[in-house]
């Protein structure tokens, strides 16, 4: 029998339950994570959107933020979605908040304005194939830098980057989560597989 792949979704806040959904809807084994005995077994994690000031916070109460960056740092894949790319980042320009310190991008949060300044686009991501990804951002975080070792997977209409990947680590700065569209999620679910190996 084919082990099931288990992902764990951090539930400390924000759009946790979409991700959940969208990767039973693959096959996989999702279960929330808010405490780090919830850390063992797993073969993903994925970080979701929300307010990246709180998560880092309730991060850091419940003894989380030294364990995902340790076995991250083990080659366990990540994927961080708005707020969870914000926590990823090695660098963040405008904030002072805790951070994972994995990927080697330097980010902007809250790059686009306020709730009101959200926005839906098509967006061309190659990996994903031929046809356009529905991409909806809420009070987004833009990547203003990459590092060598980062492969830029999409950019909007004015070249500003905003889906990018570091060997085990994927990050957007949109809510994949919040479509119909479970490319995104697949292909994490691919990098897991060894199918896309960097």
């Amino acid at each position: 029998m084919v082990k099931k792949v288990k992902i764990g979704v951090l539930a400390s806040q924000g759009a946790f339950i979409e991700h959940i959904q969208a990767l039973q809807k693959l096959g996989a084994e999702a279960i929330p994570v808010r405490l780090p005995v919830e850390l063992k077994g797993l073969d993903g994690i994925i970080l979701p959107g929300g307010e990246s000031t709180t998560i880092s916070r309730l991060m850091n109460a419940y003894d989380l933020m030294q364990e995902i960056a340790a076995i991250a740092k083990q080659n366990l894949p990540l994927f961080g979605t708005c707020a969870g790319m914000i926590l990823m980042a090695k660098k963040i320009s405008n904030n002072s908040a805790a951070s994972l310190n994995l990927m080697d991008i330097t980010v902007e949060r809250n790059a686009f304005g306020r709730q009101v300044d959200s926005f839906e686009t098509e967006l061309e991501i190659p990996v994903l194939g031929n046809k356009p990804f529905h991409a909806v951002f809420i009070r987004a975080p833009l990547i203003e830098k990459c590092g060598a070792k980062v492969e830029v997977l999409a950019r909007l209409d004015n070249n500003t980057i905003v889906a990018a990947r570091q060997d085990n680590m994927l990050v957007t700065a949109f809510h994949p989560e919040l479509t119909d569209d479970l490319r995104f999620h697949r292909y994490f679910l691919e990098m897991i597989s060894g199918k896309h190996k960097k």
